[in-house]
């Protein structure tokens, strides 16, 4: 089946060439299509017609700097840095209801956008020598002024992965969810290991299963702050589990119909699944396809 995953399907032209051309990107600037990305904090404002909210040039504070976000129709969209935020800014449970109204294309581009924002709080300062930082590239890096070292944006992998046996996956909940909320496993990808290797260690260590094959699935960007969710189903050789309460508060086997009942949106099915913005909701979907 062809999995859509929330924060995925942009439109808009990243603009590379742009970025390192000063004459080009002082054009675009001035370019009176040009728009700011509305923003409250981190979260996204929308219009009347339930579409992002693009604000004219001339309301960006003077001295903010800006980060093009790209061309939408040759359209120049900026980003406003208000680093006076910078220490403030958290995600708040409102993003979650906003995104759901928002449409696959503008949901991607706000994500990708949330992501780059937040990084450039996160790194204001050299993480070598500890210097102030000033934008470059049209925001898509950051240099130090005093020993010239350039920061550029990263993502940090995260394996999320339903393990099977006998026809059922497992899910897990953490003690923060909300009542019956279960979802997939998931974990970061630490140095020196493979997706598979990554996938391997999580699940034994947050449910003491041993893993056989490992396949892919699909990914999704993740900007809270900045992930790269990469799915997985793994074949597992046991189906007891020794939980990490440290990790999970509980985890359970579940079928087919148990999946189908949850994602139909059933009140008598055992678990409420994740929202389609998150990537073990589109993991559910392919699992029961297959």
């Amino acid at each position: 089946m062809e999995l859509n995953p929330g924060f995925t399907g942009a439109t808009l032209d990243r603009a590379d060439a742009l970025r390192a051309n000063d004459e080009k990107l002082a054009a675009a600037r001035a370019d009176p299509r040009a728009r700011l990305l509305g923003l409250n904090g981190l979260e996204p404002l929308t219009g009347g017609d339930g579409r992002l909210f693009w604000r004219p040039m001339h309301e960006a504070a003077a001295g903010n700097e800006l980060v093009l976000l790209g061309l939408d129709g040759g359209e120049p969209r900026f980003a406003e840095l208000r680093l006076e935020e910078a220490d403030s800014v958290n995600r708040s449970m409102a993003v979650m209801q906003a995104l759901a109204r928002l449409d696959a294309a503008d949901a991607a581009l706000y994500g990708g956008a949330r992501s780059v924002i937040d990084w450039h709080y996160r790194h204001l300062f050299c993480a070598r020598c500890g210097a102030a930082t000033a934008l470059f590239r049209a925001g898509w890096g950051r240099k130090c002024a005093r020993c010239n070292t350039e920061h550029f944006p990263r993502v940090d992998p995260v394996v999320i992965m339903l393990a099977e046996f006998g026809g059922r996956v497992l899910l897990g909940r953490q003690p923060m969810f909300p009542p019956k909320f279960f979802s997939a496993l998931a974990g970061f990808v630490e140095p020196g290991e493979s997706l598979e290797e990554a996938v391997r260690r999580e699940l034994f260590e947050e449910a003491g299963i041993r893993t056989g094959t490992v396949r892919y699935v699909v990914s999704q960007p993740w900007p809270f702050p900045s992930s790269l969710m990469i799915g997985c189903v793994a074949e597992v050789l046991d189906e007891a589990i020794t939980l990490d309460t440290t990790e999970l508060q509980d985890a359970m086997w579940v079928g087919r119909a148990d999946v189908e009942a949850a994602l139909a949106g059933d009140a008598a099915a055992p678990f409420v699944p994740p929202p389609p913005v998150a990537l073990a909701h589109s993991l559910l979907r392919a699992w029961l396809a297959a």
